[in-house]
């Protein structure tokens, strides 16, 4: 009983991390990365559709995107869904070929977007601390059904209290490569 609520309480913990490494690719930085355009979509065919499955995207230098839609007819489409945006891009058409190049960050963006990144790296610390109270409520509830004894408690809440620890150090990580990689001119 105890160690199923441990692994329930590493999964969920592991679902808050790679849920604010999402996050954290959807903030823009200076570089050109393929993941900023994961928040478009489309209608298409009557279906909300994501960019990258309409199309390929491709890095083409270090500040420019290349979208290869795969229907020639999207082409307008895409390249109004990239203005409407609200990532602040203006992409560019070269027959199918839509480039988007990454204008450089000034100051009041890097701050906004490190502001952005301290409030996602909080709401993972609080699912993550979520996830914590829950098991620590199981484990209450098995004592008190008397399924585990005191002692086991303890050991248990140590243990999942050593796991919140280790993945809010790890969120305070991943959030420390993002400023400086936001930061970095």
């Amino acid at each position: 009983m105890i160690d199923d609520i441990r692994k329930d309480t590493i999964a969920r913990m592991k679902k808050s991390l790679e849920a604010l490494q999402g996050h954290f690719n959807r903030i823009r930085t200076g570089r050109a990365h393929p993941s900023i355009l994961d928040s478009i979509h489309l209608d298409y065919y009557g279906a909300d559709t994501p960019l990258n499955q309409l199309a390929n995207i491709n890095v083409e230098d270090a500040r420019t995107l290349a979208v290869s839609p795969w229907e020639k007819d999207l082409v307008p489409q895409i390249e109004k869904a990239i203005m409407k945006s609200d990532l602040g891009l203006n992409p560019a058409t070269a027959g199918t070929v839509i480039r988007v190049p990454m204008p450089p960050l000034t100051e009041e963006t890097r701050r906004g977007y490190t502001k952005q990144a301290r409030a996602e790296a909080e709401n993972a610390r609080v699912s993550i601390r979520n996830a914590r109270r829950d098991a620590m409520s199981m484990l209450k509830d098995l004592v008190k059904d008397k399924d585990i004894s005191e002692d086991d408690e303890r050991r248990a809440q140590d243990e999942i209290q050593k796991l919140t620890d280790k993945y809010v150090s790890e969120v305070d990580a991943a959030l420390a490569v993002k400023e400086k990689d936001l930061l970095e001119i």
